[in-house]
């Protein structure tokens, strides 16, 4: 998903202004927490409209590969 995203980067925030998301597939070491895929993101100062979309739309895609 994070690699079809309009305006967001893929990466780690170091503290810019730019928005990103990181994902990767994580192994479970507490019980609480669920195996899977894990996306950790970081809005900037983009307008909020753009990045919500942007995000619904990668995960409308996600949503419609693995039918």
């Amino acid at each position: 998903m994070a690699d079809n995203l309009d305006w967001f980067g893929i990466g780690a925030s170091w503290g810019g202004h730019e928005s990103l998301i990181s994902q990767g597939r994580f192994k479970r070491t507490v019980s609480s927490i669920p195996e899977g895929t894990l996306m950790r993101i970081y809005a900037g100062l983009e307008d909020k409209d753009d990045l919500i979309a942007d995000l619904q739309a990668g995960f409308e895609r996600m949503r419609g590969a693995n039918k």
